[in-house]
């Protein structure tokens, strides 16, 4: 087979598969589109942040595999991938130390002023006065995120005997302490670190997480590191706090895109950096050889337990694997949004034979943030990252529900474990929750906007819902209101047309003295 590499990875990819026997050609010189036109034979293609498009991909008739020398796959048009029978991979964790590193030189070089004091010695300038600077040695770090980078960043810390604070909404306290980091929420790391370095995942539930009211909080001349993804870090706000005088150091290497352009964070950013988290040498060489071993694995033994993008039984109804990520939603709303110890599954009827494949849906519903389009075996990976017992369970004989889904979380509360269950089926082709905790029966669909209310059963509380509800211009177009009899609680499903706002979620609550008031969008 022969195997392209057009992109500036590490010759050791080439060197191993070339030993293994295959074809290889590595051009970093020419466009992708030119060599694949003149490799239309190649079997295997192995790319960092080169385009793998439509028209790439049809330029192959051959191509079996792409792997992606790195952990985003985002430049590969894998679905298109799929439809032609075409598997993609990815090689997370490679980068992890490069990142971590980039980190302590973003730190020193701002403490110690090397970019300006290296400009102005050049030109014949002698400010020493000037750039008096500071020592990482026994600072209070705050790392957000302790992940793989996180944790290695926590490592490279022991050596300036700082006193490091860690936030991981799903790792244990003494998980956490294991790893190096005292536990502590964003609002204490905020308050008392002097340096604050950010490794959690992008998209929409990390969006401005770091808050005009964080930024505000931070302690004069503390510095704030982004090397994780552009948008975590509300930058309106902290240039609103750096123009009224606060301040902060914030240090930057990631943008809206990888691009030559003025970026956003320019005039916010101390320090600004093009992406270079994961380029070194010794990054790249990493990932190279994982794609070379597991391209190598892929052709010689039909490994594709990396793979990202591999098709689906086509017997498993796509509705049950979003009731599946539902239900992971609903249920880790149920449970107060605390962090996650253990997941326990057990799957009906058919899905019995399918429920490795939704593990991937339990991840991305239950835990906000986590990646989505992974594959079972990268899913259960990612749960054992952030610390969290997965089980698939056998349903016992005398309990036939069709072909349903039961999910429990079990959560830490105040050092204690605290359980919710959901139920949920598959109607006319949409996903509906049967049961929440002890009320069964609902059978609620759970597309679109609900707001749950458990509260102690008694007249008139319906009532004051539907009132409350209009006066925002909400209107309901279902309810379900069964009671528990055992407790003397009842709970309401309400659909409305519009999504309820957590303020108007609260006033609710409170009107009705609820003992849990929470809505979601699905």
């Amino acid at each position: 087979m022969k195997i392209l590499i057009p992109t500036k990875l590490d010759k050791a990819a080439a060197g191993a598969l070339s030993a293994a026997g295959y074809t290889v050609v590595q051009n970093d010189n020419d466009p992708i589109e030119a060599l694949v036109a003149a490799h239309p034979d190649a079997g295997g293609l192995i790319v960092r942040s080169e385009k793998v498009t439509a028209a790439v991909i049809d330029a192959l008739p051959s191509l079996k595999c792409v792997i992606r020398a790195g952990a985003g796959y985002d430049n590969i048009d894998y679905v298109y991938a799929r439809s032609k029978g075409i598997d993609v991979m990815n090689t997370p964790g490679a980068n992890s130390n490069a990142v971590a590193e980039e980190v302590i030189a973003m730190i020193l070089a701002a403490y110690r002023y090397i970019v300006p004091a290296d400009n102005t010695t050049r030109a014949g300038e002698w400010n020493k006065k000037k750039y008096m600077g500071r020592e990482l040695t026994r600072k209070t770090v705050g790392i957000l995120g302790l992940g793989n980078i996180g944790r290695m960043l926590v490592k490279r810390l022991q050596g300036f005997e700082c006193t490091v604070l860690g936030y991981d909404h799903f790792l244990s306290r003494q998980r956490a302490l294991n790893i190096g980091a005292t536990p502590a929420s964003l609002e204490e790391i905020f308050a008392t670190a002097d340096i604050i370095s950010i490794h959690v995942p992008g998209g929409p539930t990390t969006r401005n997480l770091i808050s005009s009211k964080l930024i505000n909080s931070m302690k004069e001349g503390a510095m704030l590191l982004n090397c994780a993804r552009y948008g975590v870090v509300d930058e309106d706000a902290l240039r609103e706090a750096k123009a009224g005088g606060k301040n902060i150091i914030y240090c930057t290497d990631v943008h809206p895109k990888d691009t030559a352009a003025m970026q956003p964070s320019a005039d916010v950013a101390d320090i600004i950096l093009p992406h270079l988290g994961a380029s070194t040498k010794e990054a790249n060489k990493l990932a190279a050889m994982r794609a070379a071993s597991q391209m190598k694995d892929y052709i010689e033994s039909g490994d594709t337990s990396c793979v990202v993008n591999a098709e689906k039984p086509s017997e498993l109804n796509p509705a049950h694997l979003q009731l599946a990520s539902m239900l992971g939603k609903l249920c880790y709303l149920a449970g107060g949004c605390q962090p996650i110890r253990k997941i326990e599954c057990t799957f009906y009827n058919n899905l019995r034979s399918y429920r490795k494949w939704f593990t991937p849906w339990i991840l991305q519903g239950a835990v906000p943030g986590a990646e989505h389009g992974l594959m079972p075996a990268a899913a259960e990976a990612s749960l054992r990252e952030h610390g969290i017992v997965f089980k698939a369970r056998e349903p016992m004989d005398d309990k036939l529900y069709d072909d349903a889904l039961t999910l429990d979380l079990f959560t830490e509360v105040n050092g204690e474990q605290k359980k919710t269950s959901v139920r949920g089926i598959v109607i006319d082709g949409e996903p509906v929750v049967s049961r929440i905790n002890n009320f069964d029966h609902l059978y609620a669909g759970l597309a679109g906007n609900t707001l749950i209310l458990c509260y102690q059963d008694r007249p008139g509380v319906i009532a004051t819902i539907g009132q409350l509800l209009s006066q925002s211009g909400i209107n309901i177009e279902n309810i379900v209101a069964p009671s528990d009899h055992a407790s003397g609680d009842a709970m309401a499903v309400i659909k409305t047309n519009h999504p309820v706002p957590e303020n108007l979620v609260r006033s609710i609550g409170r009107s009705i003295a609820a003992k849990q008031a929470f809505a979601l969008t699905l």
